[in-house]
């Protein structure tokens, strides 16, 4: 009960993470016909930026080399979470995550990285809509082992680059987490991650120099 009870609170603490402080709730725009969407992103530009939902639907296959470890294989799932889909693929193929670390670790329960100021405040210029039920919309992907999902502050619509993946099953993050896909191979890497990985305090803070690096993010299809 003590170790359920230290994840949930890990859970609400900094999976919670992106840009809490700063961060504003909006609504993002999908367009229907040509399956874009254009949506209300928050950027120190301010512009809009949009993103292909078409190109997104269905299910693609993405590589995340972590220095040292190897190559963890993941299967998005574009047709429960669009928008997360399309969101991480652009960033993806932008390199955008190329270099970036695995900044929280708790073993047991997840390892989240994605974050380019690498302490759990940073995102990229766009943050998206959450894609689970309690922000009205329907996904069914569940928190199981090898589930990967974006990490957001207390803002629902919050979530930017940050994502984590799943240890051991965290069901209780169903419906207040965006899941958007599933490792099909190399959980062996994520093992070997909470194992090796020293980290500072019970909310899994990791040293910067004791980060895991995130060589490259590729698209495969």
């Amino acid at each position: 009960m003590q170790r359920k009870q230290q994840r949930r609170a890990a859970a609400s603490s900094e999976v919670e993470t992106t840009k809490a402080e700063t961060a504003a709730e909006s609504e993002k725009e999908t367009a229907a016909e040509d399956g874009t969407a254009q949506a209300d992103e928050k950027s120190t530009a301010g512009h809009k930026e949009s993103l292909d939902l078409q190109a997104a639907a269905g299910k693609h296959h993405i590589e995340i080399n972590v220095k040292d470890y190897g190559t963890i294989f993941v299967e998005l799932d574009g047709d429960s979470a669009p928008i997360t889909v399309a969101n991480f693929m652009d960033l993806a193929e932008q390199g955008f995550y190329d270099g970036l670390t695995f900044h929280r670790i708790i073993s047991g329960f997840m390892i989240q990285g994605g974050d380019p100021m690498g302490n759990g405040m940073g995102g990229s210029e766009r943050e998206i809509k959450g894609e689970f039920s309690s922000n009205g919309v329907e996904n069914d992907l569940s928190h199981t082992r090898g589930a990967i999902s974006m990490a957001r502050s207390q803002m629902k619509d919050s979530a930017s680059s940050q994502f984590f993946i799943v240890h051991e099953d965290s069901t209780f993050l169903d419906g207040e987490y965006a899941c958007f896909g599933y490792v099909t191979d190399g959980m062996e890497v994520v093992d070997a991650i909470c194992k090796d990985t020293q980290v500072e305090d019970n909310n899994g803070t990791v040293a910067k120099d004791n980060q895991p690096v995130i060589d490259s993010i590729k698209v495969i299809d």
